[in-house]
């Protein structure tokens, strides 16, 4: 789950907190500027529906052939096809409903990135760049109120340094305890662990549009020359597990068809010797990012295990490169990366559209370069019909396309957890590592001090994909379907229901009533079709967000909208 330019993360994020801290007044693009209300007035609701001259033809090749908001608390949405896992997929955070007049103010001036505007149950207070991030309770909240005044976000990556803070008592919750300090959490009377269901994939992905990546034998041979049992064995906690698929296998359709390679050192040398001539081999990097994240709890160690395996199994000579998280994430996505490197995936929502569709189906994902036909086919069908019998069939072909291209070789489906000081009442953690903060109650104390591993890249989540960045957009804005705490269930949120016609092509939510934004303003059926229409369209004025790529969407939904050429 992951996206940056060549700037620095914090600096960049910085610099746009100073800019709304210091009360500067935010100026407006003639293009995408939206009259701001007059305090103290009510303007009538008008009906509205995206696009405005029409429904869309479906041919563009995404999802939605149009949005309406039919009066002031009911949203319409037309599918060009049925999608089984759409109240799933509008339960991820980059779907997070946006006052409209807020955005319009904001957006083009990416001071949307640094003050969120949500309707949660906290409110952001303050940021101190390279410290901490300060929420506090929304005493107008709609909903269940927050148990603790103030929510705190700290972070460190390294996980002797988050053990240490809780055992002091400094911080009240931790994310990612290291694989050997589980023991020691669960043995001592003051700690509480709460172990994650493994939803998780970690990969050594590659760019076929690089030499020698671009030769699916030498793909094929790193598949099957990688001892991935080796590396769950001695650098993962008790529970984690070789992934013989991409998708973790707690999830329906995901392990359809035939697992991957076993090692074979001499299988894979023979490949190797097909390609290069005897012995002769090729040098190149492996990149990874110095953040430990559930499905890569040691980077560096592992990293310095896989440059190992390729010398001494394969001959292959790797040099390790290590990137600023926000830089890493932006190149991978981008397809820059010329070697090697080491990323993974967490669950956003129980379905393998969630992971397969991201990561080979995507157009806004260029991280394994060029896609295939084989895969990219299936991929769509699965997606696309509610018959589980032909969602089967779907997945069993793609996987063992995947299989066979050869675009990432899966390592672990890791086991985690989050440790807590034991008088945390409600504590818990998410198999999708969203954890309702606001349903703790930290032994009675006003703050609630949770120390992740890394800093959010920015707080608005319509164009972030960095776990750890959602974790702080879930505690702040909301979705038209949320998620049971703790679980992976997804229930009703915003949205007091939405229902399909018979063939599961029209979807319309009723939203609840009376719910206000953190600014005061009410929320209406014109904000969900203005949050989702500035994802989906390409051309509309508001599709900036941070990195203007939008990768979420892409993945749940498809096409954009007025797509660009390339």
């Amino acid at each position: 789950m992951r996206r940056w330019r060549s700037f620095s993360t914090l600096m960049v994020l910085g610099l746009v907190l100073a800019a709304c801290q210091s009360g500067s007044s935010p100026s407006q693009s003639a293009a995408g500027s939206v009259a701001p209300s007059v305090p103290g007035s009510v303007a009538p609701f008008v009906p509205v529906s995206y696009p405005l001259a029409g429904p869309a033809d479906c041919a563009y090749g995404g999802e939605f052939s149009q949005i309406k908001a039919v009066d002031e608390l009911t949203v319409e949405f037309d599918l060009c096809h049925p999608d089984p896992a759409f109240l799933a997929k509008t339960a991820l955070a980059s779907n997070e409903i946006q006052d409209s007049n807020y955005l319009g103010l904001n957006m083009v001036n990416h001071l949307i990135l640094a003050k969120p505007n949500g309707t949660g149950p906290y409110k952001f207070k303050e940021y101190v760049r390279g410290d901490h991030i300060t929420l506090e309770r929304n005493d107008a909240y709609w909903g269940t109120k927050a148990k603790a005044q103030e929510l705190i976000f700290q972070w460190n990556s390294e996980s002797a340094a988050r053990l240490l803070a809780l055992q002091a008592g400094t911080v009240d919750g931790i994310d990612n305890p290291g694989p050997d300090d589980m023991a020691t959490i669960s043995a001592d009377p003051t700690l509480q662990l709460k172990n994650r269901e493994v939803l998780n994939t970690m990969y050594v992905g590659m760019t076929n549009t690089f030499a020698p990546f671009d030769n699916i034998k030498v793909r094929q041979a790193l598949a099957e020359g990688i001892d991935r049992q080796r590396i769950i064995d001695n650098f993962y906690a008790p529970g984690s597990s070789v992934a013989d698929y991409f998708t973790p296998c707690a999830i329906s359709f995901a392990c359809e068809g035939t697992k991957w390679y076993a090692y074979d050192k001499a299988a894979a040398n023979t490949l190797l010797d097909s390609v290069f001539g005897a012995g002769k081999r090729f040098t190149t990097h492996i990149y990874y990012r110095d953040v430990v994240r559930p499905y890569l709890p040691n980077p560096t160690v592992v990293a310095t295990e896989l440059q190992a395996q390729l010398k001494a199994n394969l001959g292959i000579t790797a040099d390790i490169k290590v990137q600023e998280s926000g830089t890493f994430i932006d190149n991978s996505s981008a397809g820059l990366l010329d070697g090697l490197y080491l990323l993974g995936w967490g669950a956003d929502y129980p379905d393998p559209t969630n992971f397969l569709d991201y990561h080979f189906n995507n157009p806004a994902n260029l991280q394994f370069g060029k896609e295939d036909p084989s895969i990219t086919g299936p991929l769509t069908t699965a997606a696309q019909t509610v018959d589980d019998a032909a969602r089967k069939a779907a997945y069993t072909e793609a996987n063992d396309a995947i299989r066979t291209f050869v675009p990432m070789i899966p390592i672990a489906h890791a086991a985690s957890a989050t440790a807590w000081k034991a008088d945390v009442v409600g504590a818990h953690s998410s198999p999708l590592t969203n954890e309702a903060l606001w349903t703790m109650d930290p032994g009675g104390r006003s703050q609630l001090v949770f120390m992740q591993n890394a800093y959010p890249i920015s707080l608005y989540c319509g164009d972030e994909t960095d776990g750890e960045t959602i974790r702080v957009c879930f505690q702040i804005g909301e979705t038209l379907y949320t998620w049971k705490t703790g679980t992976a269930e997804v229930t009703p949120g915003l949205a007091e229901s939405c229902t399909a016609n018979t063939d599961g092509t029209v979807w319309t939510c009723k939203l609840h009533a009376g719910v206000k934004f953190h600014n005061g303003a009410s929320l209406d059926a014109g904000d969900v079709v203005t949050t989702y229409a500035i994802q989906w369209d390409a051309t509309n004025p508001w599709h900036i967000g941070r990195t203007h790529s939008f990768e979420y969407w892409g993945a749940l939904f498809g096409t954009f909208l007025n797509a660009p050429a390339s």
